[in-house]
């Protein structure tokens, strides 16, 4: 089904059979104390749990009460830190009057999208087929049976009642047109979500890529950064491809928009330049007003590229980058067990971004004598009001230059930044602070591990290997039972079931891991996870994995592109590559090669939303080589080897014996070698790193 026939079918239903409000009044009902939401545990169902509307959690029993009771279900979806969620909920689920109406003729289910990724994914879908766009809160209305008949997002009192009367009776006066859209629409979600598996494997190539970076490339700000677009996400994953590949097609231009990207983000709002950490996006192209949630996946992706950046270019300023982010971090969101928090809220006390923005007396009095120069510095002078004369920083030039023209040494004025940071650091601690979502999600702390460990290739420091070493044992003894994962964790709370984006990153990063630590234990972990994951994930008929390990929604979930989050498919068939590679599983390799050879059409049409699926087909595309260090001093040369930028490298080594293919018999006593390998051919080892990388970087000329 094609989207403009679900789109034209639905304003043929609306405006042809909808009649005005509806039928009857809704009864009165007083306002409960509580609803069933009370007893959970997830903080965006607790805020609703002193609505008037009879809100349940999802569950088997509210899907089974819409069935028995016949009524149509609503559908609410969102999240802790989602600024229009807290909107609607103020102007019209805590109203009496909307309450009463869904009481009476709704069965209402709350849900968290970040506890149920899943329910959301197939409700988004739904709600894009509709209005071709989506956002939170998500608000639809299903047939008892799930079907969805609507979707909408924020909506005012006004229109959301509109919408209750209409949908309730096209519902009750056309019961069989209803179902019968509904299960128009479910078919539409479902085709969606399909992939036709292709196995002619010869469209994996360079050039194919090179020509989907060029679709792509016609799109890039070159200005401001990002692509062209009016509000801005970060989409850290699509940097960090492209400068790999700018080192393997030897191509500038994709390392100067990289470059200029990063650098454009880091001056902008869209940082939080006092505390570090990111926001969640700009509302606008110039990265200077952020919506001001703080989420944990955006800034462990961001610590990623930042690091990455460090180890291409070379510059300070990427690394004070990556320390803001964890600086932020440990002071904000880490759970006393070694996990982190998910999210930090847009809102402090109803206002958005109230926690973050100034007014000019209170910098005046905080910075005194200095305030003239930081106004300069941080653009207050120049910048647009935000509501009744409230400020946001941004940087409109680098330091280095700021401090040229203001006749100061760079390590002089870097002092004082650093001392004006601490100042309103201090100043800010004392407003009450955003509400924080505290729930511990897998997939996202294994985003932050991969985050961590980037962070101690580029720089080196143990202790960012050891913050990904306490994540694992966090996730390992909370999140990790019989063998399986759940999704999140909180004390007390209910566990939903791992879905194949927790199983899928974590995997990733304890790949990373062996590659540093050499443990086998997190080798083991990983072929273990990997395992399940074909057993139960695995979807005969695409090729691909569903996101759930048990089919219960109105469709399966076949999830394949990048969103913020990287594409769950990409980075499991990303890690049936280089588990391949490490243990010679020719399996694994072949069922990567395949999933990305069905992804070929999608990723030459749209680069942009595939930029995970870009780095695996560079990987197969280019060479790839495989490095191993053999010897008591590995630990050390592996170190060393990962300061340097070595995209389309797998690194990883060994001490002792090892019955690895990469390291059998290559043990030699008192001796510590670093073979380096590409299709299981391996070049006569050397000792020294720089030699390893003369030779990766000269076999990345033979293509």
């Amino acid at each position: 089904m094609k989207k403009s026939i679900v789109r034209f079918y639905l304003f043929f239903l609306l405006i042809g059979s909808i009649s005005g409000c509806g039928k009857g009044k809704p009864s009165e009902q007083s306002a409960k104390v509580t609803n069933s939401l009370i007893h959970e545990t997830s903080p965006y169902l607790l805020q609703h749990a002193k609505n008037p509307v009879n809100w349940l959690p999802w569950s088997d029993e509210a899907l089974e009460k819409g069935r028995s009771d016949g009524k149509l279900l609503l559908v609410s979806i969102g999240y802790s830190s989602c600024h229009w969620c807290h909107v609607m909920e103020a102007e019209t689920f805590e109203d009496e009057d909307v309450a009463a109406f869904m009481n009476e003729y709704f069965i209402s289910i709350k849900v968290d999208r970040e506890e149920r990724p899943d329910i959301d994914n197939v409700y988004m879908t739904a709600l894009q087929l509709i209005t071709g766009s989506g956002g939170w809160p998500l608000n639809v209305i299903t047939l008892p049976n799930g079907n969805p008949l609507y979707g909408g997002t924020y909506h005012t009192k006004e229109e959301w009642m509109q919408v209750l009367h209409d949908v309730y009776s096209f519902y009750t006066e056309d019961p069989k047109k209803a179902e019968k859209y509904g299960e128009m629409l479910a078919q539409g979600i479902q085709e969606t979500n399909s992939i036709v598996p292709i196995t002619d494997d010869r469209t994996i190539n360079a050039g194919n890529l090179k020509e989907s970076v060029r679709k792509w490339q016609s799109s890039w700000d070159l200005d401001w950064g990002g692509d062209k677009v009016d509000e801005k996400f970060m989409m850290p994953t699509n940097l960090a491809f492209l400068l790999n590949y700018s080192v393997l097609e030897k191509n500038s231009d994709y390392s100067v928009h990289v470059k200029n990207t990063l650098e454009k983000i880091s001056q902008g709002g869209i940082q939080d330049q006092i505390g570090g950490g990111f926001y969640r996006y700009s509302t606008d192209t110039y990265w200077k007003v952020p919506h001001f949630e703080k989420m944990l996946y955006d800034n462990a992706l961001m610590l990623r590229v930042y690091s990455m950046a460090f180890k291409a270019f070379n510059e300070e300023k990427y690394q004070e980058v990556t320390e803001g982010i964890i600086d932020f971090l440990e002071r904000e969101m880490k759970h006393p067990g070694g996990g982190y928090y998910a999210a930090l809220d847009a809102d402090s006390e109803g206002v958005e971004g109230k926690y973050y923005l100034w007014e000019e007396n209170e910098l005046r009095t905080a910075l005194g004598g200095e305030y003239e120069l930081f106004s300069n510095y941080y653009s207050i002078s120049s910048q647009q009001v935000v509501g009744d004369s409230l400020f946001i920083f941004f940087r409109e030039k680098p330091d280095e230059v700021f401090a040229a023209e203001q006749g100061v040494s760079f390590a002089d004025f870097k002092k004082q930044k650093t001392k004006w940071n601490a100042l309103l650091l201090k100043v800010r601690q004392k407003r009450t602070p955003p509400r924080k979502d505290d729930k511990v999600i897998t997939s996202w702390n294994s985003l932050l591990m991969l985050g961590f460990l980037d962070a101690y290739a580029a720089f080196g420091n143990d202790e960012y290997l050891n913050k990904s070493l306490e994540i694992l044992d966090f996730l390992q003894k909370n999140c990790l039972r019989g063998g399986k994962l759940i999704h999140s964790f909180k004390e007390g709370g209910d566990h939903v079931p791992g879905f194949l984006e927790d199983y899928a990153f974590l995997l990733e990063a304890l790949i990373k891991l062996y590659g540093f630590t050499m443990n086998p234990e997190h080798l083991d972990l990983a072929i273990t996870l990997n395992s399940h994951v074909l057993a139960a994930f695995s979807d005969e008929e695409t090729g691909m994995f569903r996101f759930n390990e048990k089919e219960e929604l109105i469709s399966s979930l076949i999830l394949t592109h990048d969103g913020v989050l990287p594409s769950s498919n990409a980075s499991m068939a990303l890690n049936l590559f280089q588990l391949g590679h490490l243990i010679g599983n020719k399996a694994f390799l072949e069922k990567s090669k395949s999933m990305v050879a069905s992804m070929m059409p999608k990723i030459l049409s749209e680069g942009q939303a595939y930029g995970k699926w870009n780095e695996l087909l560079m990987h197969m595309a280019f060479p790839y080589m495989e490095v191993a260090v053999v010897g008591e001093n590995s630990k050390d040369l592996i170190k060393e080897l990962s300061q340097t930028h070595l995209p389309n490298t797998l690194i990883v080594g060994a001490a002792q014996e090892n019955e690895l293919p990469l390291f059998a018999n290559r043990l030699v006593s008192g001796k510590t070698l670093i073979y380096v390998c590409k299709n299981n051919t391996c070049k006569l080892p050397v000792v020294t790193p720089e030699q390893a990388i003369d030779i990766i970087y000269t076999s990345y000329e033979e293509r």
